[in-house]
């Protein structure tokens, strides 16, 4: 290439000049590789949330979306679509670029929604590429105060002599879902009283209009402790951090049960191995940031327990089958 303004002959390149080529020289390579390791060529990475404002899935993604962004070195934008209880993000999701600028945060209904509904705009196998789980939250089984049942022996054998009512957000909801399978595992029937929402059931509970509800650990932890709502299990394996002194369905004498409400991160299928690793140490190096482990434990929860996420996609698969199986036993449908 021919210099626009050629040096005058016998020109000697001063020692500042040396030093600033060689510099340049030097960080070539590294700039090259900064680029080549940033997702979608360093473009900001859009994550889409399926659910509102305000919601489980929503607190999650604006907690990990700043610290997202740090470890990648690249904007990340939360962006809500809400509707067909996750399915138009996941749809919007699934048909993105696999580049990994696009990216699903989720609920536990992800695993849900394949046996509920009929039909679903995308294959829930084929069309995502999981990337990671961030954290698992407990439901928990409370009743109103003034109830006869002490404990959940007392609920067993009150079923057993007379169905009890029990309130949900919903037909299909994760309330819903863990009463049927606490049916499943306890032998026993229960009548299922579906809400708009779980305020409207949890207000229902405190009243006194229904005696149950499995209640999220996080909305429902102010009324555990204004002695509105008294708890009797929760569903996970552990005993909950914030709900130390309530046992485990386990230990309150039904084995086998385990209900868990969780937030899966998927990018669509095809998503380069490389562009995979990226990602995968982003959100890991995000979930090990004190803050965000912090405000998991707040809400409830604990961070999913492989921090390598290796097992992220057997752990969706399982749940997913899981449900399968609630759901056709049960006959549960969402109308």
């Amino acid at each position: 290439m021919v210099h626009p303004n050629p040096p005058a002959q016998g020109w000697m390149p001063s020692r500042r000049h040396l030093i600033a080529s060689a510099g340049a020289a030097l960080a070539a390579p590294w700039i090259g590789a900064q680029a080549q390791g940033r997702i979608a060529g360093g473009k900001p990475i859009t994550l889409v949330v399926s659910y509102p404002p305000g919601g489980g899935a929503d607190l999650m993604a604006r907690t990990i979306a700043p610290k997202l962004e740090a470890a990648l070195g690249q904007t990340v934008v939360v962006e809500n679509k809400a509707g067909a209880s996750g399915q138009l993000a996941a749809s919007h999701v699934a048909r993105a670029a696999a580049d990994g600028s696009v990216l699903l945060l989720d609920a536990s209904s992800f695993a849900v929604n394949p046996s509920l509904f009929p039909r679903l705009p995308y294959d829930t196998a084929t069309a995502f590429t999981p990337l990671a789980v961030l954290a698992t939250f407990p439901n928990v089984l409370v009743c109103t105060p003034s109830f006869e049942a002490k404990d959940v022996k007392d609920v067993i054998r009150l079923a057993k002599a007379k169905p009890l009512n029990y309130a949900s957000s919903g037909n299909g909801s994760a309330q819903h879902l863990a009463g049927a399978l606490f049916e499943q595992r306890a032998g026993v029937d229960l009548t299922h009283v579906a809400y708009r929402g779980g305020g409207p059931a949890m207000n229902d509970v405190m009243g006194g209009q229904v005696p149950l509800f499995f209640a999220n650990v996080a909305s429902s932890l102010g009324h555990i402790k204004a002695g509105k709502l008294r708890p009797l299990a929760v569903t996970s394996r552990l005993r909950a951090r914030s709900l130390p002194d309530v046992p485990t369905m386990a230990e309150a004498g039904v084995s086998g049960y385990e209900v868990l409400e969780w937030n899966p991160i998927l990018a669509p299928a095809g998503l380069p191995a490389d562009a995979k690793a990226t990602l995968v140490a982003g959100i890991r190096k995000a979930l090990d940031d004190a803050e965000v482990l912090g405000r998991i434990r707040q809400l409830g929860g604990d961070v999913f327990a492989d921090a390598s996420q290796q097992s992220a996609g057997q752990f969706i698969a399982a749940q997913q089958a899981l449900w399968a199986k609630v759901i056709r036993d049960r006959n549960i449908t969402t109308g």
